[in-house]
């Protein structure tokens, strides 16, 4: 949908039984559901993602073809670090590697090894990916 304001989970029960979506932005909450009332099988193939998440673009494109994006504020106490994702550990701000993650400021990771031999950070220095 290109669309940076939505979010959403799959759903599919044993069988498979049923297959949903539920999906959402600050605007507009939809599910959709396939199933039979009798409790049949809908397919081998069939899951949320495959069967009920195309049904949810499809009405949900509809339904915020007009709307502009609103972006979800980001929850107070909580910022963007990012990590070296084989260890988990924060990496410095000059390095190459690394993926964003959110963390509460008081459980942000250590930093692992630095580029720098000797190189040493304050955790309560601000960086640049603490943007928010």
């Amino acid at each position: 949908m290109k669309r940076n304001d939505i979010a959403g989970k799959t759903g599919t029960t044993n069988g498979p039984r049923d297959a949903w979506f539920s999906g959402y932005n600050p605007d507009l909450v939809t599910t959709t559901w396939l199933g039979f009332d009798d409790n049949s099988k809908i397919g081998r193939r069939e899951f949320g993602g495959s069967a009920a998440l195309p049904i949810w673009i499809d009405y949900m494109g509809t339904a915020l073809a007009n709307r502009p994006q609103r972006l979800h504020p980001q929850p107070a106490g909580l910022v963007s670090v990012r990590i070296d994702p084989a260890t988990g550990l924060r990496v410095s701000p000059n390095a190459k590697n690394g993926i964003f993650e959110l963390f509460r400021e008081e459980n942000i990771p250590a930093y692992g090894h630095s580029s720098n031999p000797g190189q040493t950070f304050d955790a309560d220095t601000s960086l640049p990916e603490d943007i928010f």
